[in-house]
C-alpha cells in the first residue's frame, strides 16, 4: 500500500501507465462493480504491469470507501502498481483539513492522490460559483496539505483544452498552483472528448514548452479519437497516460488501455509494461469484460477476436506466403491469434489455411480444395454462414476430403434419423408446451423418445438426448449454451429462409454449428445434429 512509483516496469517512474477503470470506467452505462469485483479488477490490471490503479473516490462513494479499507487491511497486494485515491480539492471557504472529502482521501491510506480541479474559467465562475483566485488557492492549499500528509499528488486539470482555448492564462494558473504546492504531474483532461489529434498535440507541446511541467493526458472518446489523442499527446511530450480497460467510461468511453499500450509498445518502441506482460493483454481484456458483465468487443484493436481475422481470399493468399503481409504485428505479441474466415469470398488459400487450423492438411490436394470452395460458395449463396460456425465448416471440409480422394475417411455419424415430429400444446394463456418425438437408429437399435420443452427446439433437443444418452455416455457433458435465429430473405411468412446458429460446450471447449432451411425447426435440427457429430468426431477413441 505504501508504494508511490511503479515497480518492475522497464521505464519505472519516467513514464506512467495510469488506469482509471475503477473510477472513470465504472461510469459506463450498464457497469456496476461490487467491492469484490473492484478488488478482482485491480489484481488483473496489476498483473499486466500498469503503474497506477485509481481505485475510486473514497468519501463520496461508500463502495469506494470500503474498497480502500479492504485494500489497506491486506486484501490487495500489488506487485507493480501504486494505488491511487481520487477526489476533489477543498470547497470554497474551507480549509483542507476541515473538508470531509479531503479528510476521506487521507483516511483511505492510499499512497497516491489524484485531485481534480477545474481549469476552465467558465466552469470556475459558473459551476463552482467562485473567482479564479479562490479556485487557484483551493488547488494550492489542498495539494500542499496532502503532500504534508506524506502523499504523492497528481492534479487532473478538468476541461483543460477547452479552458486553454478560452483563457490560457487562467488554465496555466491552475497548473502552476498545483506544481508549486508539490504536485508531481499535471494531467491535461479532454473532459468533453471534443479534441482532435493535431490540435491537441499542439496544445500539449505549447504547455510543456511554456511551463516545463511534467504533463499527463486524459482523453474521453466523444470524437472516437481518444486513443489517437493520447498517443499524439505522448509524441508531444506527455509522460503520463490515463486510460481505462477496453475503453470503458461515461458516454462513449475513454482511451482504451490496451490500444494505447499496444501502440506505444509496438509502434513507438516504448517499453511501458513489463516485457512478459504484453502477451497477457488479450486474456486480461476478456477477463475484465467478464467481470463487467459485458461481451468482449470482437472488433477491438489488438485484443478483439477479429483483430487479426481475415476474410478476403486475396488476404488469405498473401498470409499463406507470409502472415506479416496482412498483419500489422504478430498477434501473439499481445496474446491474440490469427483467424481465417471462410465465406462466399473464400478462395483456395483461405480453405487450406482453415483446414490447417483443424489439423487437416490439404496441401497438394487441389481437387479436394476446389470441390470444397465450390461447396462453400454454393451453400453461402443459399444462406449458410461458416465464418461463425467453425464446427460445421470442419465437418464440411472433412466430408469433401473423404468424398473426393478417399483420404482420411470420415467415420459414420453416431446416429441416423428416421423421423421427428414436433407439436405445440396450448393449455392456457400462459401455459404453452412443445412436445417432440424422435425416431433414430443408434448402436444397431431403433430408438423412439418423446420429451417436452418450453419451445420446439428445446423439446427436440431433449427428445434427442433422451434417445441417445444410454448409448453415447459423452452426451451428458454436452450442453447448448446459445441459440441464434436470423431470417435471411425479404419475403414474409412461411416463404422466409431461416439460419440457426447453435453454440455448444462440453466443459473443455466450445463449438458453433449452423443450419439453414425454410422451416426453423429443420434448420435447428441440422445445427443440433452437426453439434453432436462434431463432438462425436472428437471422441475418436470411443466406438461409434
Amino acid at each position: 500500500m505504501s508504494r508511490t512509483t511503479p515497480a518492475e516496469t522497464p521505464l519505472g517512474d519516467d513514464f506512467h501507465v495510469y488506469d482509471t477503470t475503477l473510477r472513470d470506467g465504472a461510469q459506463r452505462e450498464g457497469i456496476s462493480y461490487s467491492v469484490t469485483d473492484k478488488l478482482a479488477v485491480a489484481r488483473l490490471l496489476d498483473s499486466v504491469g500498469v503503474g497506477f490503479i485509481e481505485g475510486g473516490w473514497p468519501g463520496a462513494m461508500p463502495k469506494d470507501t470500503e474498497f480502500f479499507a479492504r485494500a489497506a487491511a491486506g486484501e490487495l497486494n500489488l506487485r507493480h502498481a501504486a494505488l491511487v485515491a481520487f477526489g476533489s480539492t477543498r470547497r470554497p471557504g474551507l480549509r483542507p483539513d476541515e473538508d470531509p472529502q479531503v479528510r476521506a482521501l487521507v483516511d483511505s491510506q492510499a499512497p497516491v492522490i489524484t485531485l481534480v480541479a477545474k481549469a476552465d474559467r467558465r466552469h470556475i465562475e459558473r459551476a463552482l460559483r467562485t473567482g479564479v483566485s479562490e479556485a487557484v488557492a483551493m488547488v494550492g492549499e489542498t495539494v500542499a496539505f496532502l503532500v504534508g500528509q506524506g502523499r504523492r499528488v497528481f492534479l487532473d486539470a478538468e476541461h483543460f483544452f477547452d479552458g486553454y482555448a478560452y483563457d490560457p492564462e487562467c488554465a496555466l494558473r491552475v497548473l502552476s498552483a498545483g506544481v508549486e504546492a508539490g504536485a508531481d504531474v499535471v494531467v491535461l483532461c479532454d473532459t468533453n472528448g471534443g479534441q482532435l489529434p493535431l490540435r491537441l498535440a499542439e496544445t500539449v507541446q505549447d504547455v510543456v514548452s511554456r511551463t516545463g511541467f511534467r504533463v499527463g493526458i486524459h482523453c474521453q472518446d466523444d470524437t472516437a479519437c481518444a486513443v489517437a489523442n493520447t498517443v499524439a499527446a505522448v509524441q508531444a511530450g506527455a509522460t503520463h497516460v490515463q486510460c481505462t480497460a477496453n475503453g470503458y467510461g461515461e458516454r462513449t468511453g475513454n482511451a482504451d488501455l490496451f490500444a494505447v499500450v499496444g501502440n506505444l509498445v509496438t509502434k513507438l518502441d516504448m517499453p511501458v509494461l513489463p516485457t512478459e506482460a504484453l502477451s497477457e493483454l488479450t486474456r486480461v481484456s476478456h477477463a475484465l469484460a467478464e467481470i463487467a458483465n459485458l461481451a468482449p468487443d470482437t472488433h477491438q484493436a489488438y485484443v478483439g477476436t477479429s483483430a487479426f481475422a481475415h476474410k478476403a481470399g486475396l488476404h488469405a493468399s498473401a498470409i499463406k506466403v507470409d502472415p506479416e503481409l496482412y498483419n500489422h504485428i504478430d498477434p501473439a505479441t499481445v496474446g491474440n491469434g490469427q483467424r481465417v474466415l471462410v465465406t462466399e469470398m473464400a478462395g483456395r488459400a483461405s480453405l487450406e489455411l482453415k483446414a490447417r487450423e483443424f489439423g487437416l492438411d490439404l496441401t497438394g490436394r487441389p481437387e479436394t480444395v476446389n470441390s470444397a470452395v465450390r461447396r462453400v460458395k454454393e451453400l453461402e449463396a443459399r444462406g449458410w454462414s461458416f465464418e461463425a460456425a467453425d464446427a460445421s465448416l470442419e465437418l464440411l471440409l472433412r466430408r469433401e476430403a473423404s468424398d473426393v480422394d478417399g483420404a482420411e475417411p470420415l467415420p459414420e455419424p453416431p446416429f441416423q434419423l428416421e423421423s421427428y415430429r414436433v407439436v405445440l400444446d396450448h393449455r392456457g394463456e400462459d401455459d404453452v408446451v412443445s412436445e417432440a418425438t424422435v425416431k433414430v437408429h443408434v448402436a444397431g437399435e431403433r430408438v423412439i423418445a418423446t420429451a417436452e420443452g418450453n419451445g420446439p427446439v428445446h423439446a427436440l433437443d431433449a427428445a434427442l438426448r433422451k434417445a441417445l444418452s444410454p448409448h453415447l455416455p459423452w452426451l451428458a457433458d454436452v450442453e447448448l449454451v446459445d441459440y441464434k435465429v436470423r431470417i435471411l430473405t425479404d419475403q414474409h411468412g412461411t416463404d422466409a429462409v431461416t439460419r440457426v446458429l447453435v453454440e455448444s460446450r462440453d466443459g473443455k471447449r466450445e463449438w458453433t454449428t449452423v443450419g439453414v432451411h425454410g422451416n426453423i425447426v429443420e434448420a435447428s435440427w441440422l445445427a443440433l445434429c452437426d453439434a453432436l457429430v462434431h463432438k462425436a468426431m472428437s471422441q475418436r477413441a470411443l466406438a461409434w
